[in-house]
């Protein structure tokens, strides 16, 4: 249940931590996993000093469609090829099913070790 906060005639509402789901998306969780993705796969470009071009052509994608990831804009590219770009950025990625413990769907998360 997210918190609201009145100040003067001003209302604050605290959000859920995925703004996807905060602004109605259907495929809210799904774009929260793929924006941890992207947002590792832009930081190892980054810390790498990779210009666009040689990272694309390193990752086996069009420059341009890996402008628009950087960009936030990925909804055409699936989570598989992102974890595909990682591993050609030399990072392991680890898959980990467990338990929720609870009666109710369950959640994937991006952790960065």
């Amino acid at each position: 249940m997210n918190t609201t906060t009145t100040i003067g005639d001003i209302t604050i509402e605290e959000g859920s931590g995925n703004p996807y789901a905060d602004l109605g998306r259907p495929d809210a969780d799904d774009m929260l996993v793929k924006a941890g993705l992207a947002n590792e796969i832009a930081q190892i470009i980054k810390g790498r000093h990779l210009t666009q071009q040689c990272a694309a052509e390193l990752l086996g994608m069009p420059q341009p469609k890996l402008s628009d990831l950087l960009r936030g804009k990925f909804r055409g590219i699936s989570q598989a090829k992102m974890i595909e770009c990682l591993n050609r950025l030399g990072c392991d990625v680890d898959i980990v099913v467990k338990k929720s413990g609870r009666h109710t769907p369950g959640q994937t998360v991006v952790v960065v070790a």
